[in-house]
This record gives structure tokens, C-alpha cells and sequence, in this order.
């Protein structure tokens, strides 16, 4: 399976007898000032945490704060040995220095830049290219297309799709096939796009957000099953449904990256029922259940500062008492058909 080298853990790496902590992926969108600002330094060092601590692949995309994720992820890492690592990120979109912009409407805390899309082949060459200065690496392990999908084009979606298909893919294969890209996929938040790519086009991987998760299953059931036919590696991120399960005390306020409703929250406080009556942390076992997929090779947590990276890793290490999994399958917050840890 190709992209097993994309997401391999190194020999070299630290901490690697704990499996759990390897599975768990840095999610570079906080260091680019997803939402709010983040001190320089302590990005870094959130990042140089992540290493130390056993954390060893790190994700990111030049729409991460407009190239200020990649920026911060090349210096924390420059120090470390390039096979001590595993780097992704995306092509899609280029950036560009906008100095009168000061609109935070994408949901980065950045002024003076702005992303645009840009599905072509010289697009994809482009940003690649500024990804590797910002990174200081000589190559991607795993490059994926962002972003791609009716709930992210709307009327343009068959546009842009075709786009993919013609110029963005096979740019990125043939990068794969010169060895400046260990292995190709999507980046996405949507299923029915998965599908539609994966049916004309090899993947080695795709990096889903939000849909394999511990709070629902029904909108990732069928590329899952896929995925796992071909032989294509998921990289589950969001697992938290943009924060709704993240809290250790109850449902967040967001979901899918918006206001969560009523419906959504009252669904979500059952899981913190459930997981109280069982001596469970419902962050724990958020980043742990997608796991026991065997299409899964990582989850891909955002983390912002130390301590959140070591919630993250002491999250990833809990443990889950079986009867939990057996409650929430019962109470119907669980498809009784999926894997668990």
C-alpha cells in the first residue's frame, strides 16, 4: 500500500513503543491562527513538544493561516533528522500578500494575505513549490488535494472536478512518480466527493474530516468500506467534530466549523452521559475509537500549545473500559456495525 510510507512511523523517532501516542498526527491549522493568534514561539514550541513527545506526523496546507502553519512547522522541525518525521500537505489553493486585507471571514487570525483556489496544473507545481521553502524540506511524504467538493463549490463543483481530474491528480501523480512526493490523495470533508475520485483515479490516501468519527458514522459508511477494499489509507482528522466533543466537561459550541444546533448539542450531551455512567473521558475516546478501523492510519488532531498536546497524547493513552463501547452502541449513539478499539 503506497502510502504507508507517507504515514510510517521512523525507528529514529521517540517514544515509539507507545503505539497509541504514533497514531496520533499533529494538526497544523491552530498554528496559523485558526479562529485566534498564536504566539510565535509557542507555536513552535507546541510543535517541538508534539516531537519530543512521540508525535511524529505532522499536517498542514498553505491555507493554514496563508502559509503561516507551514512557515512555523519548517523552523520547529529544522533541527530534527528529515527520516525522524513525516510531513502532508495540500495543494489547491495559492497565496498571495493582500496588504489591505483584514477580513478574518476564513477563519484565520492573519491580516495582509489571502488564499485563492487553483485546481490546474501549474497551480498544483506552484504551491508545492512555496510549501517546500516554507517547510525547509526536500520533499512531501503525502500531498493532498484540499478542498474539493460540492459543500466547498457549490454550481462549480462539476467545474472544478474536472479540473482535478485532468490536471490537478495527474500533476500530483507524476510528482509521486519522481520521488518529490511519497504518495497522493484528498483532502476533504465530504464523502460523496470521495467517491466520485476514487472510482477515476487511484488514490493512496485521503484525509477526511469530521465524518469517521465517534459522533457519526452514517456519512462516511460507504467510502470507509471502499477505502478499506483498495487499499487506500484514511487519515480521520477533526475527530471532535470541530470541538463539539473536545471539552471534558460537555458538548462544545461548534460543529462542522458553525454554530451547533440544539439537536446537535442535546445528541451530543448523551455521549458525555454515557461516557460519565461508564468512568470514561469522552475526549478519549473521540480520538481513540477511528482507530480500531483498520482503513485508518492516523487521526489528525489540531493542537495549538503544549498543553494541548499533552491532553492529546494523555487522551490517546486513557483507558476506555469495554462496557463504554457496549453503552453507546445500545443507547444508539454508536452503529453497532463499526469496529471498535
Amino acid at each position: 500500500m503506497p502510502v504507508q510510507y507517507a504515514v510510517q512511523d521512523s525507528p529514529s523517532t521517540p517514544a515509539m513503543a507507545d503505539a497509541r501516542v504514533a497514531s496520533l498526527a499533529f494538526g497544523g491549522a491552530p498554528a496559523g491562527n485558526l479562529y485566534t493568534g498564536v504566539e510565535h514561539d509557542a507555536a513552535c514550541e507546541a510543535i517541538a513538544h508534539a516531537w519530543r513527545s512521540g508525535i511524529t506526523h505532522f499536517d498542514t496546507a498553505p491555507y493554514y493561516g496563508y502559509g503561516l502553519s507551514e512557515s512555523r512547522l519548517g523552523e520547529a522541525l529544522a533541527g530534527i533528522e528529515r527520516s525522524g518525521y513525516t510531513l502532508s500537505t495540500k495543494v489547491g489553493r495559492l497565496i498571495d500578500v493582500d496588504e489591505s486585507r483584514h477580513d478574518r471571514s476564513d477563519g484565520f487570525a492573519v491580516d495582509g494575505r489571502r488564499a485563492y483556489f487553483d485546481y490546474s496544473r501549474d497551480g498544483v507545481l506552484r504551491s508545492l513549490e512555496s510549501s517546500i521553502k516554507r517547510l525547509r524540506t526536500g520533499r512531501i511524504d503525502l500531498l493532498l488535494l484540499h478542498d474539493i467538493g460540492e459543500l466547498t463549490h457549490g454550481e462549480r463543483h462539476a467545474q472544478v472536478l474536472a479540473q482535478a481530474l485532468d490536471e490537478a491528480l495527474p500533476a500530483m501523480a507524476a510528482l509521486r512518480d519522481q520521488g518529490v512526493v511519497g504518495a497522493i490523495g484528498l483532502g476533504v470533508n465530504e464523502e460523496a466527493v470521495c467517491l466520485e475520485v476514487m472510482q477515476r483515479f487511484p488514490l493512496d490516501a485521503v484525509m477526511l474530516a469530521g465524518r469517521y468519527t465517534l459522533f457519526e458514522q452514517a456519512r462516511s459508511e460507504t467510502v470507509m468500506a471502499r477505502a478499506q477494499a483498495d487499499g487506500v489509507s484514511v487519515l480521520v482528522a477533526a475527530p471532535y467534530n470541530s470541538g463539539l466533543l473536545g471539552s471534558d466537561t460537555g458538548p462544545g459550541d461548534t460543529y462542522d466549523y458553525a454554530p451547533a444546533s440544539a439537536v446537535i448539542r442535546e445528541r451530543a450531551q448523551r455521549f458525555y452521559e454515557v461516557c460519565g455512567r461508564t468512568h470514561a473521558q469522552v475526549g478519549a475516546a473521540a480520538l481513540q475509537f477511528p482507530l480500531a478501523h483498520p482503513a485508518v492510519a492516523k487521526v489528525v488532531c489540531g493542537l495549538r500549545s503544549t498543553a494541548e498536546v499533552d491532553s492529546a497524547i494523555a487522551r490517546m493513552r486513557a483507558p476506555i473500559p469495554s462496557a463504554t463501547w457496549t453503552a453507546l452502541v445500545a443507547e444508539g449513539l454508536l452503529d453497532p456495525r463499526v469496529p471498535t478499539p
